[in-house]
């Protein structure tokens, strides 16, 4: 856009002019330039919506014009505020008369029944017993559930009553909760006072079988063949008594003496 210079004798009014018409111009200039035919479908895409200046992007939808009013008309008359006032609508029980007579359909498994017993087997021949024979399904009984409920009767969960403030404060819960736990426990001492004390129990051969632990001889070192029948040939002992002072003696020094066996030395005690 070429700038504008005001001379002395050039009126306001042709400069503004000018300047307007520069301005449309340059609008037209800076309008996007579209190559091709433009066709009604190509505004329903909006990939190919080119977004303007200054402006949100187009989601191609195309709303109705503004006589149009959007949401859902409210047919029924309900009298409004002084009808629900003055008395409350309730429900009409359903009837036999007033309810819409329900259309039954085919009793597919009576159907099947009959072409069984019939000798039929294939789909083919099934498919044509059901195009020739009708066999409908019994209408459902209409449930007069309204009649059967009286009509002061409240749906519903009761409210569960609210806990009194002065027991949990005085812990009353809790002392009911002791006495309930020494009444059980007196309940159950009384129990064990009246139970039958059993007699004597009279031992079996199987209890004394059970009880006995036989007594296992130890099983003697190997020997070779040849020398478990020879006999020693030192005794050093002049009899057996002699032999068990012996061994007595040596035991009961032992405890003072060091060593596994009690040989050594006498500990200083």
């Amino acid at each position: 856009m070429a700038a504008h210079t005001f001379f002395p004798g050039q009126s306001k009014r042709s400069s503004s002019l000018r300047f307007l018409a520069a301005r449309l111009d340059w609008k037209e200039a800076m309008q996007p330039v579209q190559v091709g035919v433009v066709r009604d479908s190509m505004l329903a895409n909006p990939l190919l919506i080119r977004a303007d200046l200054g402006r949100s992007r187009s989601r191609a939808f195309i709303l109705p014009g503004k006589e149009f009013v959007f949401g859902k008309p409210n047919i029924t008359t309900d009298g409004g505020v002084p009808e629900v006032m003055s008395h409350w609508a309730t429900l009409v029980p359903i009837t036999r008369s007033s309810s819409k007579p329900r259309r039954a359909g085919q009793d597919f498994m009576a159907l099947n029944r009959e072409a069984v017993k019939s000798g039929l087997v294939t789909a083919h021949e099934h498919y044509q017993f059901r195009a020739t024979h009708d066999l409908k399904l019994r209408p459902p009984p209409v449930a007069a559930r309204l009649h059967c409920s009286p009509p002061d009767i409240t749906f519903g969960v009761h409210t569960r009553p609210s806990t009194p403030i002065f027991d949990l404060l005085e812990h009353r819960y809790q002392q009911r909760w002791l006495e309930e736990c020494r009444s059980a426990q007196k309940a159950s001492q009384t129990k064990e006072k009246k139970k039958t004390k059993l007699g004597k129990i009279y031992e079996t051969r199987t209890s004394l079988l059970r009880q006995s632990q036989p007594s296992v001889e130890p099983r003697p070192l190997w020997q070779l063949p040849r020398f478990q029948k020879v006999g020693p040939h030192l005794e050093t002992f002049r009899n057996p008594e002699d032999r068990k002072k012996a061994f007595s003696s040596h035991l009961s020094d032992s405890v003072a003496r060091c060593g596994l066996q009690g040989q050594g030395m006498y500990t200083n005690s």
